[in-house]
């Protein structure tokens, strides 16, 4: 059995029916200041009940490949967003 990847973060776009933009975001050190910098990235997540929201904190799973962009399913909701 395989180890499905996970990733966390906060839906910034509803990108359509059953699909979600994810912002995750990730800390790592810069290889020639050695200071703490941030990196993001986008992923595409379905979601099959509609239930994300703007801001929402969210996990999601990898799947296997849903659309041309699309590989990962939703897990849970860790927190609403604030409106």
């Amino acid at each position: 059995m395989t180890h499905k990847r996970e990733i966390q973060g906060v839906v910034v776009k509803i990108s359509g029916d059953k699909t979600a933009s994810v912002l995750v975001t990730r800390q790592v050190i810069h290889p020639r200041y050695h200071k703490m910098v941030k990196r993001f990235k986008k992923y595409l997540v379905h979601d099959e009940r509609n239930e994300m929201k703007l801001g929402d904190k969210v996990i999601a799973v990898e799947c296997r490949p849903l659309s041309k962009t699309k590989s990962f399913r939703l897990k849970t909701i860790v927190a609403t967003g604030a409106k």
